[in-house]
């Protein structure tokens, strides 16, 4: 199981009970290639953390599962 999830110190949360399964449009837009999918839940996870919080992964999310958290700085 993959570190990140369970992280709240992360660029990407993904709240795993609104995740589809197998859906990949999270992963698709980030431009970092930071998201993944967890082969055996079928859910997206942030693997590394490395972020240009340039938002089109929570954008493109259908369900709001996707949250970038903005530094305050940047804000």
């Amino acid at each position: 199981m993959p570190l990140a999830p369970q992280r709240a110190d992360v660029p990407v949360t993904i709240d795993e009970s609104k995740c589809i399964d197998g859906c990949t449009l999270c992963v698709d837009m980030c431009p970092l290639d930071s998201l993944a999918i967890d082969e055996s839940s079928g859910k997206a996870y942030m693997h590394v953390d490395e972020c240009w919080y340039c938002g089109p992964c929570a954008a493109r999310c259908p369900t709001g599962a996707v949250m970038v958290n903005i530094p305050y700085l940047l804000r």
